[in-house]
């Protein structure tokens, strides 16, 4: 019987994010390998949900002092015996580029566009980046077409070799066939957003959008916390607006159903997970026409122009008054999903990738 190779799998914390939630879901389903996991800092919003078979913790304090734990993670690498690694997000991937030995493959999953990020602004973290990839060459993943190309393209570095894995939706929670579009003449046109309160996800646009919607019965509903919560509260109550901030709920897959629309406007996205969480529930989508939403939904989502909120009002009335395109979308949303961002696409094409890594050892 061959023993199992040893992948180890490295990132910043378990916090709930895109890239956090598609590395548990595949350390559940990953057993053909034995699976090494190494954090940064101890964070675990996930508890027994995250599955190894060992587990260990850096403790950084601050992750500015990776360089102080590059000798620890080498010891972990060779005292497990580890045959390939597989880092996520920033300072994990810089970490495990300066530790790794050459003859080691090493995988980096990249999950957001760099040219809008607000950390890219900063010259010494760009810097930083580049060298490591320079130092230690890895096989990139990108969430997205645009997610692979814009990395190269922003830090202008030559592609050693790449790949697009598309991020993958929990169809075990979020999944629900599509039913008819049923709202009663004058009864409210409900919308529904997710996401934290933060600039990236641009929901001050919706709001000044709600402003110009005053001539149909419509409300929204955000779900999330962040930054700019008494922001928003403050806009939202000053202009007496039907919005409400929800906060963070346990329970999105049962509370979904009762909306008529999922709406977006973020100003960049690396492959929204929230998004596949809708199409998945069979809602239309609504987004801002950022090139990873038009990857992602293609046709079977409305597009609105961030350049005015008037022209997302818009939108909004037009799908309040034509319920069969809300239905059309319900219908080929939820499709595309199937037939592309499920776990099993995701490990089909993951497991290839370890192979073809692997082969080489």
């Amino acid at each position: 019987m061959n023993q199992k190779k040893t992948i180890l799998h490295i990132i910043q914390n378990f916090g709930r994010g895109g890239a956090e939630t598609a590395v548990v879901g595949v350390l559940k389903n990953l057993h053909e390998y034995r699976n090494v996991v190494v954090t940064l800092d101890p964070l675990n919003q996930f508890g027994d949900e995250l599955t190894y078979d060992a587990y260990y913790c850096l403790n950084l304090k601050s992750y500015y002092l990776f360089p102080t734990v590059i000798g620890t993670l080498k010891k972990i690498i060779r005292k497990e015996k580890v045959d390939l690694v597989h880092s996520q997000l920033y300072w994990s991937t810089v970490l495990a580029r300066f530790s790794v030995p050459k003859h080691i493959p090493l995988v980096t999953s990249i999950q957001a566009s760099l040219t809008n990020s607000v950390e890219y602004k900063k010259g010494w973290i760009c810097q930083l980046d580049k060298m490591s990839y320079r130092f230690r060459k890895s096989t990139i993943l990108g969430v997205s077409e645009h997610t692979l190309m814009d990395y190269f393209s922003f830090l202008r570095l030559q592609p050693h070799d790449t790949h697009v894995l598309y991020n993958f939706v929990d169809t075990g929670k979020f999944n629900r066939e599509p039913i008819p579009v049923m709202r009663k003449p004058g009864e409210p046109f409900r919308l529904v957003s997710v996401g934290n309160l933060k600039p990236q996800k641009n929901q001050q646009f919706m709001l000044d959008a709600f402003r110009l919607l005053k001539d149909i019965p419509v409300s929204l509903d955000i779900y999330g916390d962040g930054q700019l919560q008494e922001t928003f509260e403050r806009f939202i109550q000053m202009n007496n607006l039907p919005v409400r901030l929800m906060g963070k709920v346990n329970n999105l897959p049962e509370r979904l159903p009762g909306y008529d629309l999922f709406l977006m406007s973020s100003w960049y996205e690396g492959f929204s997970l929230a998004v596949l969480e809708g199409m998945a529930m069979g809602k239309p989508m609504l987004l801002s026409d950022i090139p990873t939403f038009t990857e992602q939904a293609d046709s079977t989502a409305e597009y609105f122009s961030l350049s005015n909120p008037e022209n997302l009002a818009e939108k909004i009335r037009f799908l309040y008054q034509h319920p069969e395109r809300l239905q059309e979308m319900s219908v080929t949303g939820r499709e595309r999903v199937m037939r592309l961002y499920t776990l099993q696409h995701h490990l089909q094409a993951l497991r290839k990738i370890y192979a073809k890594e692997l082969s080489g050892r």
